[in-house]
C-alpha cells in the first residue's frame, strides 16, 4: 500500500493542526522545500501537500507548491483551495500528478465531473468528517451529508479514490479510524486512502492487514507522527509500501 509522508502549509512553513484547528498550530519546519526532498529520500513513492491557507481562503501558498512539484521526482497528490478547472490545472501543469478536490466536492460536485472529464485519474477527492458528518471550507463547517452519501455522489462523478480523514484523529496521535474508512468503501466501491491519527507502527500493520484483505484499501497518509519521530518514514516505507 500506498506510504504517504503529509506536508501542510501556512504562511509558506511547515505546520501540523491538532482536528484542524489553526488556533493549535506547531510550526515544524521553515522550508518546505527542504522537508520534501527529506521524506523523498527516505524512500517514499508520493508526498501529499495541503495548502491550509488556500483551504481556509486566507492566501495560499502556491508558489512553495509549484517549487516542489517543479523539483521532486516522486510523484505529488495537491489540496486546499481547489475549487474551479483553472485552479487544478495551474497545479497539474506546474508538475503535481494528483489534485484533490476537497469541499468543492460537496459545494459544487460539477467540478468534479469536468475535471474528472478532462483530468482522469488525476483527480482525487479529499471526504472530511467529524462525528459522522462531512465537514467543508477548511473543516470550519460541518454539514448533514455522511461521507457515504459524498462518496457515492462522486463515485458517479467518476471519481476512484478518496482521501478520508476523521478529523477528531487528525493531529492527536490517536489512531486512524480505520472502521470509517473501510465503511466508505464498502459502501461506495470507492477506493481510500487512510488519513488521520496514523501515530504508531501497530497502525500501520491494522491497516496494511485490512489492505490485504481489501484491495479498495490502498494507502496511508501519515503526519504528526514524522514529525515528531513517532514512526520512521523509511522504516515505515520498507515494511509496508509500495506503488505509487
Amino acid at each position: 500500500m500506498l506510504i504517504i509522508p503529509a506536508i501542510d502549509l501556512v504562511n509558506g512553513r511547515c505546520v501540523r493542526l491538532r482536528q484542524g484547528d489553526f488556533a493549535q498550530e506547531t510550526i515544524y519546519g521553515e522550508d518546505p522545500l527542504e522537508m520534501a526532498h527529506h521524506w523523498a529520500a527516505q524512500g517514499s513513492t508520493r508526498l501529499h501537500l495541503v495548502d491550509l491557507d488556500a483551504a481556509r481562503g486566507s492566501g495560499d501558498n502556491r508558489g512553495v507548491i509549484k517549487r516542489i512539484a517543479a523539483e521532486l521526482e516522486i510523484a505529488i497528490e495537491v489540496g486546499g483551495g481547489l475549487r474551479s478547472l483553472a485552479d487544478i490545472d495551474e497545479i497539474l501543469a506546474a508538475g503535481a500528478d494528483y489534485a484533490i478536490i476537497g469541499s468543492a466536492a460537496y459545494t459544487n460536485p460539477d467540478l468534479v465531473e469536468q475535471a474528472v472529464y478532462r483530468f482522469g485519474e488525476a483527480i482525487l477527492v479529499g471526504i472530511d468528517a467529524r462525528d459522522g458528518r462531512v465537514a467543508v471550507q477548511g473543516w470550519l463547517e460541518t454539514v448533514a451529508t455522511s461521507p457515504a452519501e459524498l462518496g457515492r455522489v462522486v463515485k458517479e462523478c467518476g471519481v476512484e479514490t478518496v482521501i478520508f480523514t476523521d478529523i477528531s484523529r487528525d493531529g492527536m496521535l490517536s489512531g486512524p479510524n480505520l472502521a470509517a474508512s473501510v465503511e466508505l468503501s464498502a459502501k461506495t466501491g470507492l477506493n481510500v486512502i487512510v488519513s488521520g491519527g496514523v501515530s504508531t507502527y501497530g497502525d500501520l500493520e491494522a491497516i496494511a492487514a485490512e489492505a490485504a484483505d481489501n484491495p479498495r484499501i490502498v494507502g496511508a497518509i501519515i503526519g504528526k507522527a514524522l514529525y515528531t519521530g513517532a514512526i520512521d518514514l523509511a522504516h515505515a516505507v520498507k515494511q509496508f509500501g509500495g506503488g505509487k
